[in-house]
């Protein structure tokens, strides 16, 4: 990607893991332009950090709110080369299934899911131009569950089948992957001063790496995935977990 094309758009970018990817990418060199619906938190870092942001408030689960928020992006750097399609409800756990509500279902669909694929509908007419990317964000839970984590999981599940179908439609001018986090502490990248007390030996020894993950660690991935070296490299789905998909776990 030419350097005057390394403009990123990053969806929940004000805290937790988006706010990783958003100041990774503004120190690798890149304008970042990013979005969120809390609008204290999104100021927040637009101000006080040292590069090159730009914050537009909004809801990703709103077409109108994304066509505009695209509008801005491209309006403020002129041209857009990669798309971050991070925003979403973070919590997996809505309660038994038989309790679940459509309200919570849907909610969870508009924001993980339909979020993406409207973020990215009214994105590629400019990343065509960039011959640009994206990464969209799933979880290991798109992989494996724990019990009642339905609506999460399915959005999730559909998130990496929308990355291999978009990379199909969209190639070769823009490429398109997903990552799959494990356990990623995002406490300390909260927007918030406060710092998190410390996890247990047990959170990290039970990882095959030997810790908890960081909104760096997926930061780093995303780096690469917009990078040169990555450009063949596409539909594909990327565990980042410290390994504890890989691990048999058996009751004692």
């Amino acid at each position: 990607m030419e350097p005057k094309h390394r403009v990123v758009l990053v969806t929940g970018g004000a805290k937790g893991i988006g706010r990783g990817i958003v100041l990774h990418l503004a120190a690798a060199g890149w304008k970042v332009a990013f979005c969120d619906t809390d609008q204290a938190a999104g100021e927040q870092l637009e101000a006080c950090s040292e590069h090159n942001l730009y914050f537009v408030h909004g809801d990703v689960a709103r077409e109108q709110d994304v066509a505009r928020i695209v509008s801005e992006a491209v309006s403020w750097a002129g041209v857009l080369g990669a798309v971050i399609n991070n925003a979403g409800i973070a919590d997996p756990h809505t309660g038994p299934v038989e309790e679940l509500s459509l309200a919570q279902w849907q909610r969870r669909l508009d924001l993980n899911l339909t979020g993406p694929f409207l973020v990215t509908k009214h994105a590629v007419p400019h990343l065509r131009k960039t011959r640009g990317a994206i990464v969209n964000m799933a979880s290991t839970r798109a992989l494996q569950s724990e019990p009642d984590s339905e609506a999460y999981a399915a959005t999730k599940g559909g998130v990496v089948a929308l990355t291999h179908a978009l990379a199909v439609s969209l190639g070769p001018d823009i490429r398109a992957n997903c990552i799959s986090p494990g356990w990623i502490d995002t406490r300390d990248w909260q927007g918030c001063e406060e710092k998190a007390e410390a996890l247990s030996a047990t959170d990290h020894c039970q990882h095959p790496a030997g810790r908890v993950g960081t909104p760096d660690d997926i930061a780093a991935m995303v780096a690469y995935l917009l990078s040169p070296e990555a450009t063949f490299i596409t539909g594909q789905n990327f565990v980042v977990d410290g390994g504890m998909t890989k691990k048999m776990i058996y009751e004692d």
